[in-house]
């Protein structure tokens, strides 16, 4: 798709710097640059290429921690997200790409900074309106398409075509005309067209959508007359501005009246949304609710807003020059305070409903929902903590979120959310005590015990003070958690069966089965086994009434403990196997982690020490990026020491060691098979894969999809039908076994792997 010469020089930039800032206007293609140099460099990093999209982050604040989820750290610990990063970072050979920097340039350069100090092995390409303006880094500046040079001489038609600009324009017509090319009879208005529009990719992809209704000549026709119409814009903006911003104010005004309130509301959303968020945020004032869908799919047809599948859902991106414009719109109507309240509300009730409904059939569907929310529910969060008056609200909604917070990449996120809503919110409320039990467990989590008793102290007295019996009985729940972290057993059971107590008076399962949990591990630890058992086993009857899941796989984690002490090794596998193929699909680090702890204890037990030594090297890994071992669990510590001691003994210490490193080399996917499995990859960091069972073209798509395009975006590129990139990729699903999207992305990072492993191991300069 042309870009030849710029991704050429973009790569030889990254092989003599180390950071590298694609820049330019927008609209001009800087991010699809990027991303092409990034995938035609990925085999020379060995730690991965890792995209960061930055244009939903509006506040620095959370840049580090916004990286951090990109690349998947793990890490749950009270520690600066920045410090996390570094040290993630340290030893890895990987390229960064850091998308959309220029609203945060100030953050970008210090954090690129930072990170390039820290990681020597690390490269960074960044994509800007402007340079980060840092030591070392190299800029280029990333022109408009290529197009016939007009003093020149007259390019055959066949010449014309190969023009990147107008390429670009016969590709993406081509997907709305199939068979569309260029001819003798519409050369001319092809190459007057996007000559109109200086090149610009986005302003050419605007353009030839208008061929549903247009011939070319009509869309030559009419940009000529809006363009006269705006050449006497502002002489200090660039020109190329003026150029993309008349032709959105051109596709603007093709849009129905209806279809402009829709894209100036929908500006108000962070990164993706539903249908139902754009029925209840945008619809009203001239909007009926039940309108919302077709106005939502002449946008689309329009690609003001992008459709994405996720799963089974379809959710919609507007690009970031789109939402910034209709923001404009919003605001110069008047209406961006009040959809702005909008927005916030319905975050607010997605978080309560979230949180009514975790306890049942629906739970892991709503954890998925609130991973793909996690822009707007943070935008929702920062709306109310800029206003005195709602900061109530955005601690009630930190407060909801707890289980978000604990079962993602976000609990340092969600314990700052929380500290800041403590601290600006100190009235003696019913929210108040929530989130002072709630913030607890995070901090209790992180090892910080202290912080945690603090904060259950107060949660207990407002509880008391305002007669609420929910607060009590989470307050005792958690408090024995930090008596039970602190060695106290006696103490923990104590609290912890005043807290089934209450559970039961109030009828919270949720309370209960998470107290009835840690009340077996403590009788667990203390050689009562009659009684661990029958607690555990009430728990898994109060998980399997609600068709509940998450708390079940803890309580099977739980019995799995208390069965190996028992020494039914062979139950306590399969119930720990069975609890961490759950945490696994959810992506729970925290129960990941206790399930391969508890395995290891096992393995030893069963004198599979080589086994016991590489499940130990794994779990090593997984704590590194939680950063606390057995997190929320340091009264088992004594178990893995042990069997670290026993294991190391006899297997003599540098077989040891040498296990220890083989499982924490495993990439994380491939540990986790060999945990449930037994089975270990040849070699030291890759699973043997299988001949792939695509053929050229369905790897092609499956290489698009790992990219994260959409059908329509697939189709564009490869200049094929939407229908048929649409076939292709239920041809790829079915050969491949899986059923969402998702699933094709991580088999495709596997072949990457595998091919590196196959002997193209980079040297120490990655470009």
């Amino acid at each position: 798709m042309g870009r030849r010469r710029e991704a050429a020089e973009a790569r030889r930039m990254l092989s003599v710097s180390r950071l590298v800032t694609l820049t330019g206007v927008g609209g001009v293609g800087k991010t699809r640059l990027a991303l092409r140099v990034a995938e035609d460099a990925r085999r020379a990093f060995a730690d991965g290429v890792w995209l960061v999209e930055l244009a939903a982050l509006e506040t620095p604040d959370l840049l580090a921690q916004n990286v951090a989820e990109a690349l998947e750290v793990r890490d749950q610990s009270a520690r600066p997200p920045l410090d996390v990063l570094m040290d993630h970072l340290r030893e890895k050979q990987a390229l960064l790409v850091l998308d959309n920097c220029e609203h945060l340039i100030h953050g970008c350069a210090l954090l690129a900074d930072r990170l390039l100090r820290a990681a020597p092995r690390l490269r960074i390409l960044a994509t800007s309106r402007q340079a980060l303006g840092t030591a070392g880094e190299q800029t280029l500046a990333v022109p408009a398409l290529a197009l016939p040079d007009s003093r020149g001489p007259r390019l055959s038609t066949t010449a014309l075509a190969q023009c990147d600009g107008v390429r670009l324009f016969v590709e993406r017509a081509g997907s709305i005309l199939p068979g569309f090319a260029v001819t003798d009879a519409n050369r001319d208005a092809v190459e007057r067209v996007c000559r109109r529009l200086d090149g610009i990719p986005l302003g050419i992809e605007l353009a030839a959508v208008r061929l549903r209704a247009l011939s070319v000549q009509q869309l030559l026709d009419r940009l000529d007359d809006r363009f006269r119409l705006l050449t006497t814009g502002s002489r200090s903006v660039l020109p190329r501005h003026q150029t993309l911003r008349a032709l959105i104010d051109w596709s603007h005004d093709l849009c129905t009246e209806r279809e402009r309130l829709l894209w100036a509301r929908v500006s108000v959303f962070s990164g993706t949304l539903d249908l139902e968020a754009a029925e209840a945020v945008c619809s009203g004032d001239g909007i009926d609710r039940e309108d919302v869908l077709d106005l939502v799919t002449e946008l689309v047809d329009k690609s003001v807003l992008l459709r994405e599948e996720h799963g089974t859902t379809v959710r919609y991106r507007m690009l970031d020059t789109l939402r910034q414009y209709g923001r404009e719109r919003l605001e110069a109507a008047g209406e961006e305070p009040d959809r702005l309240r909008r927005h916030r509300d319905y975050y607010r009730q997605l978080a309560a409903d979230a949180r009514a409904a975790l306890f049942g059939p629906a739970q892991v569907q709503w954890f998925t929902r609130l991973q793909l929310e996690h822009a707007n529910l943070r935008s929702a969060l920062e709306s109310s903590f800029a206003e005195p008056e709602e900061t109530a609200c955005g601690l009630g909604i930190a407060a909801d979120l707890l289980y978000h917070w604990i079962t993602s990449y976000y609990l340092g996120e969600g314990r700052r959310w929380l500290d800041q809503g403590l601290a600006a919110c100190p009235e003696p409320t019913e929210v108040r005590a929530r989130a002072l039990w709630t913030n607890s467990w995070l901090a209790i989590i992180q090892s910080d015990t202290k912080a945690a008793a603090a904060m259950l102290e107060e949660s207990r007295a407002l509880g008391e003070r305002l007669g609420l019996a929910p607060v009590l009985a989470y307050a005792a729940l958690y408090s024995g958690m930090v008596a039970m972290y602190r060695g106290d057993a006696p103490s923990a059971i104590t609290l912890y069966e005043e807290a089934v107590s209450r559970h039961r008076a109030t009828g919270d399962p949720v309370g209960l089965a998470l107290a009835l949990i840690r009340l077996s591990l403590a009788h667990s630890f203390i050689g009562d086994s009659p009684r661990a058992v029958a607690l555990g086993e009430e728990s898994l009857e109060v998980c399997d009434a609600y068709g509940e899941g998450w708390h079940r796989a803890y309580t099977m984690m739980a019995l799995g403990v208390e069965v190996w002490r028992q020494g039914d090794t062979a139950r306590a596998t399969a119930l720990e196997k069975a609890s961490l193929t759950f945490n696994r699909s959810l992506d729970d680090p925290l129960g990941v982690g206790v399930n391969l702890e508890v395995l290891a204890w096992i393995a030893a037990t069963d004198r599979d020490h080589r086994r016991s030594a590489r499940l130990l090297g794994i779990v090593r890994t997984v704590w590194q990026s939680i950063g606390a071992s057995l997190s929320g669990y340091g009264h088992l510590v004594h178990y893995h020491d042990e069997c670290e001691a026993d294991v190391a003994r006899a297997l003599g210490r540098p077989a040891y060691n040498a296990a220890v490193k083989q499982g924490a080399r495993l990439p994380y996917d491939q540990a986790l098979v060999y945990a449930l499995e037994d089975q270990l990859p040849s070699g030291e960091a890759a699973v043997p894969e299988r001949p792939s069972p695509l053929t050229p073209r369905e790897t092609e798509i499956a290489q698009l999809v790992a990219q994260g395009l959409s059908n329509k975006e697939i189709a564009a590129a490869l200049v094929i039908a939407q229908r048929t990139a649409e076939g292709h990729i239920e041809h790829i699903l079915s050969k491949l076994g899986f059923t969402s999207r998702a699933q094709v992305a991580v088999w495709v990072a596997h072949q990457d792997r595998a091919a590196l492993t196959d002997g193209e191991r980079p040297p120490d300069d990655p470009v």
